[in-house]
């Protein structure tokens, strides 16, 4: 199991002071969240589009201002394929970490995510106030 230091350093992202840098990220199947982001799995299936996650990792989320991006990246064989840009729509893309591999969601504020091998959906997350309307992070 890699530590937070190992899953988010490689990467440039600074791990914040309030969080334990040899904390361990377990890889998780089920649904995750983190901040406005949620991760599902899903069926595997034939997914469309899906690219191979490089090195310096997908944002699937841009932080306001262009800081704290929900930053995919990949340890193995890890594909994303992003969903069409819709105004409003949720959905941020699909998902697929192969046997053997793993895939880590990482963010300067929440720290990491680790992601099983499996098939995933990634949102945004929605709230329910006076209107409804995205979750902010």
């Amino acid at each position: 199991m890699n530590t937070l230091a190992e899953v988010m350093s490689p990467h440039g992202v600074e791990i914040p002071k309030h969080l334990e840098e040899q904390a361990e990220v377990p890889l998780i199947s089920g649904v995750q969240r983190q901040g406005d982001v949620i991760v599902v799995p899903m069926r595997h299936g034939e997914i469309a589009g899906l690219e191979t996650v490089r090195s310096e990792g997908v944002p699937v989320v841009r932080g306001e201002a262009g800081g704290n991006t929900h930053l995919l990246v990949a340890d193995g064989a890890v594909s994303f394929a992003p969903a069409p840009s819709t105004r409003g729509g949720l959905a941020l893309g699909s998902l697929v970490v192969e046997k053997d591999a793993a895939a880590y969601l990482i963010h300067p504020e929440h720290g990491a995510t680790g992601i099983a091998p499996g098939s995933y959906r990634i949102s945004r997350q929605r709230e329910q106030a006076e209107i409804e309307r995205l979750v902010a992070d």
